[in-house]
């Protein structure tokens, strides 16, 4: 896996069609879909590597269309159809594709040239298709319907994995731990007993989902608003947050499922320093959960278990 930026997001390559064409995915554990920019799409970036379905001899079109819309309000839409998808060691035949016709600015100026969506079939934008998962767990391609996730963070060399059938035990401390997984709406949605700075409760009860395909960890506005006191963070006015460069003095922020605690630690609290103006790693928007995004998982292994359901975590091996 590669990161961009800032850690903005994390992306591997990803082989479509007969012959096989790489394209720049991002896998993302926040949706369902498997899309990427096309030779016939009118709003996609000049930079993107575009998916050509007529060099494709596997590639079969299908006559529907999608359009899909982030959280962020990043959107794609297109047309469908089935190939050969491979990456690492797996391939998925037959597996539903969408092609991209238009993309938002978001993705014109990035670097992916789409994604992997890795939660469950009622997030998916289009239904009554596999999503990959599904079809992974399906063909029973996979020694355990698992995959390990570490990504890197970019001080440190950058760079990440994403183990299907399997995770790496040399990078984690300690025994993993399980916690449930509630489906239902297709997320990788999780209970977390209690979210605290310190000694100080700032939330209990909170749902969460985990999600690789967003950068900071984010809250509703109220949560969030006690979080930025305690670390003398400004709002502005965007979702996002100014904190102090220097956050030695303050405590980790914690978040404990049932008896076992995780943390985002101390340094990790400042996202990007920007000519001494620093940006929070934690942020808000109006949706009705919080988002355990990568700055979570760049300090804490993730396996996620689509058999169960459930995740296990155990924190990153220093």
């Amino acid at each position: 896996m590669s990161d961009y930026m800032y850690d903005i997001e994390y992306y591997g390559t990803v082989d479509i069609g007969t012959p096989p064409q790489s394209l720049r995915l991002d896998f993302d554990t926040g949706s369902a879909d498997l899309w990427f920019a096309s030779t016939q799409c009118k709003f996609c970036g000049a930079k993107q590597i575009k998916f050509d379905a007529s060099k494709s001899s596997t590639f079969k079109p299908i006559n529907r269309t999608f359009e899909i819309t982030y959280g962020d309000k990043s959107k794609s839409s297109g047309t469908l159809g089935t190939d050969v998808v491979r990456f690492g060691d797996l391939t998925i035949e037959n597996q539903i594709v969408e092609l991209a016709s238009e993309e938002s600015k978001d993705f014109q100026s990035g670097t992916i040239d789409g994604l992997v969506g890795l939660a469950f079939g009622p997030l998916a934008s289009v239904k009554g298709i596999k999503t990959p998962l599904e079809n992974l767990l399906d063909k029973g391609v996979l020694a355990e319907p698992i995959f390990g996730v570490f990504l890197g963070k970019g001080s440190e060399g950058g760079g990440g994995e994403f183990i299907f059938g399997g995770y790496d035990k040399e990078r984690f401390s300690g025994e993993l731990h399980s916690v449930p997984v509630d489906k239902t709406k297709g997320y990788w949605a999780v209970n977390v007993d209690r979210a605290s700075i310190g000694d100080q409760t700032v939330a209990n009860n909170l749902e969460a989902i985990v999600d690789t395909g967003t950068t900071l960890v984010i809250f509703p506005p109220a949560i969030a608003s006690t979080i930025a006191t305690r670390y003398n963070a400004t709002d502005n006015g965007d979702g996002t947050y100014t904190i102090p460069c220097d956050v030695s003095g303050f405590p980790s922020l914690q978040f404990t499922f049932k008896d076992k605690t995780f943390e985002v630690p101390t340094e990790s609290l400042v996202y990007y320093n920007d000519k001494g103006k620093c940006m929070a790693a934690f942020s808000y928007s109006d949706l009705p959960f919080a988002i355990l995004g990568d700055i979570f998982l760049k300090d804490n292994y993730v396996v996620f278990d689509f058999g169960k359901p459930e995740v296990r975590i155990a924190a990153i091996k220093k």
